[in-house]
């Protein structure tokens, strides 16, 4: 018998994914639970050396701290059971609707601001409102394509929404590919288990993407957009546009004429109908933002104005990733859908609210402190881990720029077991899910990214922060048809390959300064 799990021991005051508070193994976990203890030390070693091998080999990687490092996954899984996932995605689903209503409203008649249900002065201050694409109306009014929400289990067992990513979130690359990997590494534990999959996922894009082109056009072409190969997130962007079966893009290979929008090829200039965009608002269009932007393709903006090009997602999108703006979207569902939220927000103070800025300055080591438009986990205070020092800073900084940041409670993160050493440790987790809208509805990847803070104690799981993942098993209903998890196989939805990216060449001081901007979203 294998001995992984002896020195395990979960926190009391957390909710432990695996075992219950009386150390026993939840219903989901139990044949997992039984699989790791037939394991010894050296038998999971072995997986863990094939793991890395698939990695290396296929170039699996992220950037961190400017070096590419084979992204982090731990080879016990979290699985969640299908009652479970149903709560999940209905209330993942139902707060993509809400914003997708919101961004319509704010960029064309404000309906919302004019009612005083979200104050008008919070949108217009958000660093992310883009006033250049007010009145812009996208083919089949889809301006969230793809969506990810970060989730979190409280103590509770409950399931709290942490923030939403609207922008360019990232991610989705390393689901499918952790799942891949695990299937190689883990086969006999997919027997045991009915495992929802998540190949489909490039599949269900490319039809969401198609079905956003401008009105008139019956076979678009669609382009992913990539800020280059030193962006953090490249190897997704190469990844999708490969499942795809999409050409990958950078701004030097577009050009606008006439409003229009094409692609430079060997075979000529060919239109682009749908551009699958990762690069920031601010880097995309030199003419409306960032006049010095070398990545981006000029005049990009006037030809989606002009219905002739379709961004997704759209540009914009950030202000509902304000975390202010976050506080208010049970308000948003409440308003556009008539619906109760059915994944409650983190409980968060408003801190350009006098009384409650006055309420979190006395609780100062006591609560989390985020920048209202950060990401990546950068620029995040934990008041119970921070030194004096620090605190004395974030106070300094709240009393200038209450708008600036937000405070929420402590959330003890739920534990998963996480091969540590030569066992298995308790480590913090959340979830991100990631949907699609193809503007009939909102689909749900069945499982998500799940992030583990791999130092011990840490609620920090950003990979740009040094956090890990793991695979997210979707256990299928009783008595469905839903398939096992399949082999290795790779998803190609279309018959003909992408072209090969463009050698980049060395980089400009300006390039690189820009890139270097632009890295460590995931």
């Amino acid at each position: 018998m294998g001995d992984l799990l002896d020195q395990y021991e979960a926190h009391s005051s957390t909710w432990d994914e695996m075992f219950d508070e009386a150390g026993q193994p939840r219903s989901p976990y139990a044949t997992l639970h039984q699989a790791l203890q037939t394991l010894s030390e050296e038998d999971f070693e072995s997986r863990c050396a094939a793991r890395d091998r698939a990695f290396r080999d296929q170039g699996i990687t992220f950037s961190l701290s400017g070096e590419e490092r084979p992204f982090p996954l731990d080879l016990v899984p979290r699985v969640i059971p299908a009652d479970e996932w149903s709560v999940i995605e209905e209330g993942v689903a139902q707060r993509v609707q809400a914003l997708e209503m919101f961004l319509s409203d704010v960029y064309s008649k404000g309906q919302i601001l004019d009612d005083g249900v979200v104050p008008r002065a919070l949108v217009t201050t958000a660093t992310q409102f883009r006033r250049p694409v007010m009145g812009i109306q996208p083919a089949n009014g889809v301006r969230v394509h793809v969506a990810g929400v970060d989730l979190v289990r409280g103590g509770d067992g409950r399931f709290y929404v942490l923030e939403d990513n609207l922008r360019t979130p990232s991610g989705i690359s390393y689901v499918i590919e952790n799942r891949r990997t695990m299937a190689r590494v883990f086969p006999e534990l997919f027997t045991s288990h009915r495992v929802r999959q998540v190949d489909s996922y490039p599949a269900r894009l490319l039809e969401a993407l198609r079905a956003a082109a401008p009105e008139g056009v019956a076979e678009p072409t669609v382009v992913v957009l990539t800020p280059g190969v030193h962006n953090s997130a490249y190897f997704e962007h190469t990844f999708l546009a490969g499942q795809m079966g999409v050409e990958l893009v950078e701004g030097r290979d577009l050009v606008c004429r006439d409003n229009v929008v094409f692609m430079r090829s060997t075979e000529g200039d060919q239109r682009v109908d749908v551009v699958y965009r990762r690069i920031d608002d601010e880097y995309l269009d030199p003419l409306h933002f960032r006049s010095n932007s070398l990545i981006g393709c000029p005049g990009i903006v006037n030809a989606a104005r002009f219905g002739k090009v379709t961004i997704a997602n759209a540009i914009g999108n950030g202000v509902a990733d304000d975390k202010l703006v976050y506080t208010y979207v049970p308000d948003m569902i409440s308003y556009y859908l008539h619906e109760e939220p059915l994944l409650p927000n983190v409980g968060t103070y408003r801190l350009e609210d006098p009384e409650q800025l006055s309420y979190a300055l006395e609780r100062l080591d006591q609560l989390v402190f985020k920048p209202v438009d950060g990401s990546g986990g950068h620029g995040l205070v934990i008041g119970p881990a921070a030194g004096e020092e620090q605190l004395a800073r974030t106070r300094e900084a709240l009393v200038a720029n209450s708008r600036g940041w937000v405070a929420q409670e402590v959330v003890q993160l739920s534990t998963s077991p996480t091969h540590v050493g030569t066992d298995l440790r308790p480590r913090h987790i959340d979830l991100r899910p990631f949907a699609v809208n193809d503007g009939e509805r909102v689909w749900v990847v069945p499982g998500g990214l799940t992030r583990v803070a791999l130092p011990e104690g840490s609620l920090v799981v950003n990979s740009s922060q040094g956090g890990g993942s793991k695979d997210t098993w979707v256990l299928a209903p009783p008595g469905s048809r839903a398939a096992r998890a399949s082999g290795p196989q790779r998803v190609q939805v279309v018959d003909r390959p992408p072209s090969p990216p463009p050698d980049p060449g060395p980089a400009s001081q300006a390039e690189q300064q820009q890139q270097d901007e632009v890295n460590g979203r995931c």
